[in-house]
């Protein structure tokens, strides 16, 4: 498969790129198709994803229905037979500049606003279409084979609640009709499976509009919740486990201290009580923290470990609401270990097991990550690498094969993360091993040791 870079350089797709090329270059057709049916459109960003494309866009007072999604379809089939060359070019940030405001594309404005003056910015060209883009794509319209659109949703310009929401129009492409019949058979399958459906059907849980993504167990699905926690109770309590349960809301100071005000706060609701303010929890770690500091610890007490399965609430855009997979309340079933340096290897090797143990009790195949530090992170350089190394030696101590995803461990320290398989082959991500050095620094978290010092 040909491909063109932004350069002008026409060659060879590699096998693992294709897709992506593809689905890119479908973003493209479909954006200009739009732009066909609704000459006011503006567009934001359209990229290719790991399960398609999509491109966000701002139709003004239009609303789009199903009907007018499959015009837009329509539309790009005719563009892909007219066999469009695209073709790229450059130009300087001022050129852009003045092309875009002769196009009326504020969006896209916007965006090299961030970008600096010196900044030599390449767009593609189909037809009478014009986009700012990095690349590559197909070098025809007509490359592109196989493709439908999937659905709308809604979505804030830059992921921002403040700022327009545009409207999200999702599609899927692939290198062939076969392959694309295949997806959606699975597709079909899936929605027969959605848990969402089956959850109706079966009477275990409910939705309602008085509260948009706060689930209500209904009483067969408490009997199921309930059958879970007894075995929850059970594995905890064999892995010596204390359970506790820490309030649901507590100070804004509570969270300025651990770091998550400043790092979570856009997804937290607040409350104030007494004339001061507070949060409903989102995570329970800063309670399982109180919980340790309200007594002195020896060493011979370590590692101490608590459990809890606590209520937390998250303030998730409302278009990414998803059944049970994404909500906006749910129990969170949490280990916080305290712990001595030298005994980190031994006890993040035992939580790998209860994990690996739960999740194959149910079936369940997964794959593994490390997730390493992020820009916004907290702590010395020393401290990462140390709680990094750590990490590393208890997976390879168990022989768990793992990729590494640089750049996503939390604000306060790197982690584990299992990813499940479904039934249909998808991934989700699921359980977490979270190493906390930040956190017992906030609080100054400590033990009597060997010594008699603290």
């Amino acid at each position: 498969m040909k491909i063109i870079e932004r350069d002008g350089t026409v060659k060879e797709c590699e096998p693992e790129q294709e897709l992506h090329v593809l689905r890119h270059t479908a973003a493209h057709v479909m954006a200009q198709a739009i732009k066909r049916l609704y000459p006011e459109a503006d567009f934001a960003f359209g990229p290719a994803t790991e399960r398609g494309f999509y491109y966000d866009v701002d139709l003004g007072d239009t609303k789009l229905t199903d009907e007018d999604l499959l015009k837009i379809e329509d539309e790009m089939r005719r563009i892909v037979k007219e066999n469009l060359p695209i073709k790229p070019f450059i130009l300087s940030w001022e050129e852009a500049a003045e092309l875009l405001k002769e196009r009326n594309e504020k969006y896209k404005l916007e965006h090299i606003d961030d970008l600096s003056e010196d900044a030599v910015i390449s767009f593609y060209q189909q037809g009478e279409y014009i986009d700012m883009c990095v690349g590559p794509h197909l070098c025809y319209t007509k490359a592109l084979k196989a493709f439908k659109i999937t659905q709308q949703s809604g979505a804030y310009w830059r992921g921002d609640k403040n700022n327009r929401m545009l409207t999200r129009i999702n599609g899927i492409a692939f290198k062939n009709q076969a392959e694309l019949e295949e997806y959606l058979k699975l597709r079909e399958e899936a929605e027969r499976r959605d848990h969402r459906k089956i959850g109706k059907e079966m009477e275990l849980f409910m939705f309602s509009d008085e509260g948009p993504g706060f689930p209500f167990f209904l009483p067969k699905g408490m009997e199921l919740k309930n059958a879970l926690i007894e075995y929850w109770h059970e594995i905890h309590n064999r892995s010596s486990y204390s359970e506790v349960s820490t309030p649901m809301i507590m100070s804004r100071s509570l969270w300025e201290t651990s770091g998550h005000w400043e790092h979570y706060k856009d997804n937290m609701y607040t409350t104030r009580i007494d004339g001061e303010d507070y949060c409903v929890k989102p995570m329970n770690c800063p309670g399982g923290v109180l919980v340790y500091k309200s007594r002195p610890h020896s060493y011979r007490e370590l590692p101490i470990r608590l459990g809890e399965l606590g209520l937390v609430h998250r303030h998730e855009m409302r278009g990414a609401l998803h059944g049970l997979f994404r909500v906006r309340c749910f129990t969170q079933d949490d280990a916080h270990i305290f712990m001595k340096k030298e005994q980190i290897k031994d006890e993040i090797v035992s939580v790998i097991d209860l994990i690996s143990e739960v999740y194959t009790k149910f079936g369940f195949k997964y794959t593994v990550e490390l997730s390493t530090r992020p820009d916004d992170s907290m702590g010395s350089d020393e401290d990462w690498e140390n709680a990094t190394n750590a990490l590393i030696t208890a997976l390879e101590s168990k022989g768990l094969p793992y990729e590494v995803n640089e750049g996503d461990g939390a604000f306060y320290g790197p982690k584990i993360d299992f990813h499940l398989e479904d039934s249909l082959g998808r991934t989700w991500q699921c359980g977490t091993i979270q190493l906390d050095f930040q956190m017992p620094l906030n609080f100054q978290l400590e033990y009597i040791d060997e010594n008699g010092s603290k």
